[in-house]
Order: C-alpha cells, then sequence, then structure tokens
C-alpha cells in the first residue's frame, strides 16, 4: 500500500508527541531516543506499514502518510528564510511525526557538509538559489537519487509538509527501478549492472572548490540482478564511454516513463525509498510573504548496504566520504 490515511489516529498520534522534548535541537540525541521509545506505541497500522516499506519496499518506491496532525497554518510561524533553524524553535507537529516514524524504520543523520551538520532540516524557496539545491523554486529540480555518489548515502529521504505551495502546483516526481527495469532493453540492464560510471557531487560537498570535477563513481544498477538497487543523479552523472552513455540515456528514458507525481499538502509525509528510485520536484512560484512552501527533511540511514557497522545513534553526524 502506497497511501496511508492517518486521520483516525490523530488523537492517539498527538497524545505521543506531546511526550517529546519541546525543544529537539537543545539536546537532540535525547529527543531522537525518546522518539525511538515511542515509536514502539504507533497505532498498530501505522507501524505494520512502515515496518512493510522497511523490509520490502514497494513497486511505488514511496510510502505517503497523509493527514497526520499539523498546526493551523495561523499557529504556524513564518516559512523560514535562514537555515540552520534556532536551536530554541518548539517542536512542530510534523518535526514530532518525522522523529517517531523515521526512528521506526532507522537512524536520523546528518551530513558534516550539509546544512551546516544539522539533522532536520527546513525546506523553503530562496532567492538566487543554486539549481542543484533544494531551495530553488521556480526552476525543476531535476532527478536525483539523493547523495547516490556518498558512501554513507541514506536509505531513506524523509518530507513532511507543513505549508503548500500557494497554488499547489510543486509536485514531488518519484521514479522506481523496479517499474523501469521491465521497460529497459535487456542488453542495457545488463550493461549498468555493477557498471562504475563517474559522477560528480553537489555544491555541498566540493569543499569550495567550484568544480572538482567528477570525484566519485557509482553503479546505476547494483546489489541484486533480478531486484536491483539504483544510483542516479541526472545532473551530476557524467558518462564518458559512448556505451555508458547511450545506456544510461535508456536508463533515464525509461526512469520518465514511469514517474509519479506526488502534490505534498500539510500533514503528509513522504517516505522515499532512496535506494531504489529518483526524485525531482517541479517548478512554483513563491510569493515572500511568509506563507510560502515549507518543508521538513531528515535523511535516515539503516543496516542496508554497509551504512551502519555497529555504534551508530539516531542523531550522529557523519562526514562525506564519495564512493569509488
Amino acid at each position: 500500500m502506497t497511501h496511508i490515511d492517518c486521520s483516525e489516529f490523530s488523537p492517539e498520534l498527538l497524545r505521543l508527541f506531546t511526550r517529546l522534548p519541546r525543544t529537539p535541537r537543545r539536546d537532540l540525541y535525547a529527543f531522537l531516543d525518546t522518539a525511538h521509545q515511542l515509536a514502539t506505541e504507533l497505532p498498530a497500522p501505522l507501524a505494520a506499514a512502515l515496518d512493510d516499506f522497511r523490509s520490502e519496499g514497494s513497486t511505488d518506491g514511496y510510502l505517503l502518510l497523509r493527514n497526520l496532525p499539523v498546526e493551523p497554518d495561523d499557529e504556524l510561524p513564518r516559512t523560514p528564510e535562514s537555515t540552520p533553524a534556532p536551536l530554541d524553535r518548539p517542536l512542530l507537529n510534523l518535526e514530532a511525526a518525522l522523529a517517531v516514524t523515521g526512528r521506526r524504520l532507522g537512524l536520523h543523520t546528518g551530513y558534516q557538509e550539509l546544512r551546516a551538520g544539522t539533522v532536520y532540516h527546513d525546506v523553503y524557496p530562496s532567492p538566487g538559489a543554486h539549481h542543484l539545491s533544494s531551495e530553488t523554486s521556480e526552476t525543476l529540480l531535476e532527478f536525483h537519487t539523493e547523495m547516490a555518489y556518498h558512501v554513507l548515502q541514506p536509505n531513506y529521504v524523509m518530507l513532511a509538509c507543513s505549508r503548500a505551495d500557494h497554488e499547489r502546483r510543486a509536485a514531488t516526481l518519484v521514479g522506481s527501478i523496479r517499474k523501469a527495469v521491465p521497460l529497459m532493453p535487456e542488453p542495457t540492464a545488463r550493461h549498468l549492472f555493477e557498471q562504475p560510471i563517474p559522477c560528480c557531487v553537489d555544491v555541498a560537498f566540493r569543499g569550495g572548490v567550484e568544480d572538482p570535477g567528477a570525484i566519485a563513481t557509482i553503479k546505476p544498477l547494483y546489489g541484486d540482478p533480478s531486484d536491483p538497487f539504483l544510483a542516479y543523479d541526472r545532473e551530476l552523472i557524467a558518462p564518458h564511454d559512448p556505451q555508458d552513455v547511450h545506456a544510461v540515456a535508456e536508463l533515464s528514458k525509461a526512469l520518465d516513463e514511469v514517474t509519479e507525481a506526488v502534490y505534498l499538502v500539510p500533514g503528509d509525509v513522504l517516505i522515499i525509498d532512496n535506494f531504489r528510485t529518483t526524485h525531482a520536484r517541479t517548478p512554483f512560484l513563491p510569493r515572500w510573504d511568509g506563507k510560502d512552501r515549507w518543508l521538513h527533511r531528515v535523511y535516515i540511514r539503516t543496516d542496508r548496504n554497509a551504512q551502519l557497522i555497529g555504534g551508530e545513534r539516531a542523531g550522529d553526524v557523519v562526514e562525506f566520504t564519495p564512493r569509488d
């Protein structure tokens, strides 16, 4: 099941959320430890959906939780204009939802070079943002597997919506490799499986160098040949060999053909399987009125693909190591 209506669980979830520390950023480890305890008390249907998604994933590559508790818009703060959030900002309902549901899935993780090493990210439009940044608004944020070039790439990307864009035009696009592979010519899939291809990295991971080139290597398809994982970034993958160029183009075409649009509205949490999908965001027009689109993002690591070696905690911040 891809969509879960959580409206009937709202009273129970709000009771759980009130047991979390009210200023999570002051002691994030303690906050997420409490969330881990509360994750065992989630309503049974919601807990089962999260457990199934963690164990098996889905054909669509995402799980959408709808109608979670969210503050009325006039009770929310203004949409942020800077990052990171103040340490004393009070907990919001959807930040609580990300904590408890996320701890059911794995470990919240920050990345040292990204957003000042914070674990919780506010995602909002920003004037003049780099075209590769999630803070863009008026241009397409292209398809990418989040941090596919990072040795400690997150297993899940979680996006929670406190505010939608005014016209509700912004769509999160998700393309699942489980849907795309059957559309690809078999020789193409064979060629891309475990095939190392150069890849550039996002601005945050370039160490202050404007264009360091392709400093990482990714394998677009890897893992189980019958159910492969995906590593893909339309802007950053940099194949040179003509066969690689052709195969990546075929992969891109297949992913385009299976893309689904998810329009996030207040009270939504979108959980993206970052090992089996690529995602993007369509343009929208901000009004800069304090009521623009406002998402909250966290990254979750699990024990898949050597992400964890033992001793890690939810709330850890990790350094960049490129895949090679």
